[in-house]
């Protein structure tokens, strides 16, 4: 019978806990902390995230009745509704945020050279955002519409891996194209993204850095056809071409020429115009990196549905933000396991593995194995993106 370490232990031990060390020092997280640390309130928070706990409440009942296994959980401190509500409400939440950010690049590392489904060397970020539903009287901080509040968050995901590497925390107000002045522009790396984040001003700026994007055209864009290439319209291509903006404004903001693909998808029969200032890649190859955008809108679905990002824990912004950088952090360090651990099988099959079997005591990776399910590929995974 194995005797070691419960399954959450044995997550936790793949985290970088010097460096949670440093940043807690740093922000001063434990100034003044009789009891329930920053690593207590990391590791319930963690443990929340993986086995779907609904509240404060419900997170208290479910470590309270294993008050036995508390101690090899990690978690040293008396595990209450009010000492986790204060420590959410008032630790800084930068430094969780760093933590995951040292997560991120340690799976960015990993899964450097993770198969992208495209023929292409090249980094591919997708850009995209969701927008979570809020009460406005006890989240006052986050307007949205006249009677409601939300939060948005701006997510750049590395599709090697679906590893987030940027995410931005805003109200419900914020328009998704402000977001690309926030962000630092890598060059010779892709920008995937849909029409929300079209302003030709701000395209052209990542254009100058040595960027390319890819977006889809709006149906009142004006263009001048420059050049026509060949195309292969048995391929679903329509046309592939050269153009120039011809609209006063439009063309101020981005004054060199852009490449318009046409394609009628042919599960769908819908017809998609791209634009993009790579003129190398074929045709195909620059719709099917469009489509690889399906992945950030997984992530969102993933992130919402099974890491309880949907109901928070707290009202106020920083207990806000400390929630979701701790979910992302969970998220991140599932993902390392599954590379350090050279499991085939997805992150979603894992978090449903691990929900059942914190207390488990079990090899880590006998257990993953052991519980895999067989997966097959989703029906039609494209439907994603062509809304």
């Amino acid at each position: 019978m194995y005797a070691g370490k419960l399954v959450f232990a044995q997550v936790m031990e793949y985290a970088p806990w010097h460096t949670f060390r440093g940043l807690v020092e740093k922000y001063g997280g434990d100034f003044n902390v009789r009891s329930f640390s920053c690593l207590d309130q990391f590791l319930c928070m963690a443990f929340a995230q993986l086995t779907y706990r609904e509240s404060l409440r419900d997170i208290e009942a479910c470590l309270g009745a294993q008050p036995a296994k508390l101690y090899h959980l990690g978690i040293r401190g008396n595990v209450s509704r009010s000492s986790l509500s204060d420590a959410n409400e008032g630790r800084d939440w930068r430094i969780y945020f760093e933590f995951a950010q040292a997560l991120i690049r340690i799976a960015r590392h990993l899964y450097a050279k993770e198969p992208l489904g495209v023929e292409l060397s090249e980094t591919v970020y997708a850009l995209d955002s969701t927008t979570i539903d809020l009460c406005l009287s006890l989240f006052p901080w986050a307007p949205f519409r006249q009677t409601k509040a939300a939060v948005k968050l701006h997510t750049l995901l590395d599709l090697r891996g679906a590893i987030p590497t940027f995410i931005h925390i805003s109200d419900g107000k914020l328009h998704d194209v402000n977001v690309l002045d926030l962000l630092v522009a890598e060059p010779g790396v892709f920008y995937v993204m849909d029409r929300g984040y079209l302003d030709f001003e701000r395209l052209y700026t990542l254009h100058q850095v040595g960027s390319f994007f890819v977006t889809r055209a709006k149906s009142n864009s004006k263009f001048r056809r420059v050049v026509s290439r060949p195309v292969d319209r048995n391929t679903g291509l329509i046309c592939d071409q050269v153009v120039e903006l011809t609209v006063f404004y439009s063309h101020q903001g981005y004054p060199e020429r852009l490449r318009r693909i046409r394609f009628k998808d042919p599960e769908t029969a819908k017809t998609l115009v791209f634009l993009t200032n790579n003129f190398a890649l074929p045709a195909l190859t620059i719709g099917a990196l469009y489509k690889s955008r399906w992945q950030v809108e997984l992530f969102f679905r993933w992130i919402k549905q099974h890491l309880r990002i949907k109901r928070f824990f707290g009202t106020s912004e920083n207990a806000v933000k400390t929630q979701v950088w701790i979910a992302v952090a969970v998220y991140v360090l599932v993902a390392i396991i599954r590379k350090r651990l050279n499991l085939e099988f997805s992150l979603h099959s894992m978090l449903q593995i691990l929900s059942v079997t914190p207390f488990e005591k079990a090899p880590l990776f006998q257990l993953l194995t052991d519980m895999a399910p067989v997966e097959t590929s989703p029906a039609n995974p494209n439907q994603l993106i062509l809304l």
